[in-house]
């Protein structure tokens, strides 16, 4: 193994704005060696979403910023290639955070063994990952949704509002789903279930939201912000549900944007209609990473849980890709095929 390089991409600079190739740099070095309690993980898949924008940007936030030079962080799942823990072998399926990189060395109590009979294994990117979990806590602890209800979901063919919206579902709600385009609207209606969807492109998104939910909204959850947010605070019914899990539609903004301050209408909106909005991180709710598994298998092993993987080929590939789903094109949750399990 000593002949091998191990590939890995580093944050050269920070954006302005939209991310663009030359903030990035593809480096090759050497693979590391495991110590005592560590592993040496090959990644097989590294997952791609729209939070590590965030990661890119200087100043306070949930977490610290990826410094210039570092490779640039994300999920994984990987294979253990040589291990100094007793409780992993060289072979095992794991589910790490070893970022934007074929090989890394991360110790053992703080990675996951997956089960080998998980199919696909990237699953655990996505459905039964962090973006599910997302998804399952941020609507149950949040959104609280009750039978009969109306459940809006912003970026419902992604990744997290896939899964909100079948919840929803499960839950005895009708659930509008809100995409961009007729092919992810027709998918989120058609093999996610959703009662509707509209469309966020459509020059009558607004009138077709209206229409979609006679009764109001009960629960509206944000991923995206921006123009689909101003649609949906008007058919705010009192004492709606609002878990902010992401604003995508803001995450390459350098400054604040055009047009008259809607501040006041969004504040008289929560004081009259006494609305609930809660921002959260997936990592508020860690103690019902059990709870979740249990739930989630069960509801895939039911038919009642579906979902689609974007996978893209190779890490030289991460960067574009990543630009990619800041714009919306990709189509489902979005993962990078590093390398095959061997």
């Amino acid at each position: 193994m000593s002949t091998e390089k191990n590939r890995r991409i580093v944050l050269a600079s920070r954006p302005n704005g939209e991310p663009l190739a030359d903030n990035f740099r593809m480096e090759e070095a050497g693979i590391p060696s495991a110590g005592d309690g560590e592993v040496l993980l090959r990644t097989l898949y590294l997952s791609l979403d729209p939070y590590m924008r965030g990661r890119m940007n200087a100043g306070p936030s949930y977490a610290p910023p990826v410094e210039i030079g570092q490779v640039m962080e994300g999920a994984t799942v990987s294979q253990v290639v040589e291990s100094k823990a007793d409780a992993l072998r060289a072979g095992d399926l794991v589910l790490g955070y070893c970022g934007w990189q074929e090989y890394a060395v991360a110790p053992a109590k703080g990675i996951r063994k997956l089960d080998p009979g998980l199919k696909p294994v990237s699953a655990a990117l996505g459905v039964l990952g962090m973006p599910g979990l997302t998804a399952y806590t941020g609507l149950l602890n949040i959104g609280q949704p009750k039978a009969g209800e109306t459940v809006v979901v912003a970026a419902a063919a992604g990744a997290v509002g896939s899964v909100v919206g079948q919840i929803a579902k499960i839950k005895g709600c009708r659930a509008v789903g809100v995409a961009g385009g007729r092919e992810k609207c027709d998918f989120v209606r058609g093999e996610l279930g959703f009662d509707t969807c509209v469309d966020h492109r459509s020059p009558t998104f607004v009138g077709d939201l209206q229409a979609a939910c006679p009764s109001g909204i009960d629960v509206y959850f944000e991923n995206v912000g921006g123009a689909v947010a101003e649609a949906v605070v008007p058919l705010l019914n009192p004492f709606a549900r609002i878990p902010v899990c992401g604003l995508i539609a803001h995450y390459n903004a350098t400054g604040l944007p055009e047009g008259p301050n809607r501040v006041p209408i969004l504040m008289a909106a929560i004081l009259i209609k006494r609305l609930t909005f809660r921002g959260f991180i997936v990592s508020d709710f860690a103690s019902q990473q059990g709870d979740f598994i249990r739930d989630m298998s069960a509801w895939m092993r039911d038919g009642r849980m579906n979902y689609r993987e974007d996978i893209v080929e190779g890490l030289e590939n991460a960067v574009p890709a990543f630009q990619g789903l800041l714009r919306g094109r990709n189509f489902g949750k979005l993962v990078v095929r590093v390398a095959g399990a061997e």
